[in-house]
């Protein structure tokens, strides 16, 4: 009985210096910066000359960020709607039809993420080409919805795993058809993982800077924005200052979304 308490001691008294450790080294950068976007100076470097909020104040009047960031949020409102649309309807197929290529499906869903993004850059801009459609905002669209919808289809497939089919098998024994089935009683306890879903989807759209590159045209994503200015030193700082707006924003919505997919089905069946 003594081997094991000591055991578990050692692993306990690891686990303190382990976990802040792997936590500082994520969230470091992150932190470096939050600080130098405070900075009262254009270097980005030690000691600190000031505290001022004159980068974020700068922020609201650039008129070619604001650009930028609408075409972002629009790029990333169509990208996560049509991403969670075919991540909702394919995750169901899977699921509920137990096709004999569903495993098959799910990976070949899957390969987006598994592919480099450069590589599928350069794939989706041969494509585009290829069909007639040039570079545009359209264009990275298209691309993201690539990027998104694997990501729509692992949130949904965990959501409709854990469903109870008896309550759809209920539906139908109550003389309601598949689809009204469908829309009366699996979509609706699904709501919080298709929101999920959309969250993340338009959190990953709007970050997403490689297909954009290959793929953008006049107008400008908010990352390729961001690419563009890093090569003037003057506005360095105010990029910190984005950046940190950005990181903050992006985390809310991953920890809501990830709330709304562990909380969803207990609210439901409520």
């Amino acid at each position: 009985m003594k081997v094991p308490y000591v055991i578990d001691v050692v692993e306990r008294r690891w686990l303190t210096v382990y976990v802040p450790l792997f936590a500082l080294l994520l969230y470091l950068p992150s932190l470096l910066i939050l600080l130098f976007s405070f900075n009262d100076g254009v270097y980005v470097a030690f000691p600190l000359k000031g505290f001022t909020t004159a980068w974020y104040e700068k922020l609201a009047a650039n008129d070619a960020l604001l650009r930028a960031a609408r075409n972002s949020f629009a790029v990333g409102l169509f990208a996560a709607t049509i991403a969670t649309i075919a991540g909702t309807l394919g995750a169901f197929a899977i699921v509920r039809y137990k096709l004999r290529i569903a495993k098959a499906m799910t990976v070949l869903a899957n390969l987006p993420l598994l592919i480099p993004a450069i590589i599928l850059g350069i794939a989706m801009l041969v494509l585009l080409r290829a069909i007639g459609f040039g570079n545009s905002l359209w264009a990275i669209a298209v691309g993201h919805v690539v990027v998104c919808a694997p990501l729509s289809l692992s949130v949904m497939l965990s959501r409709f795993v854990d469903l109870d089919p008896a309550l759809e098998e209920a539906a139908l024994d109550l003389g309601a058809n598949e689809r009204k089935t469908f829309f009366v009683i699996t979509l609706p306890l699904s709501l919080s993982a298709i929101a999920a879903s959309f969250i993340l989807c338009f959190t990953t759209s709007f970050d997403e800077f490689v297909v954009a590159f290959f793929l953008s045209g006049p107008e400008q994503t908010l990352p390729l924005y961001i690419w563009g200015q890093l090569r003037f030193p003057t506005t360095l700082p105010m990029i910190l200052a984005l950046g940190t707006v950005v990181l903050g924003a992006t985390l809310a919505l991953v920890v809501f979304s990830e709330w709304l997919r562990r909380r969803g089905p207990k609210v439901a069946m409520d």
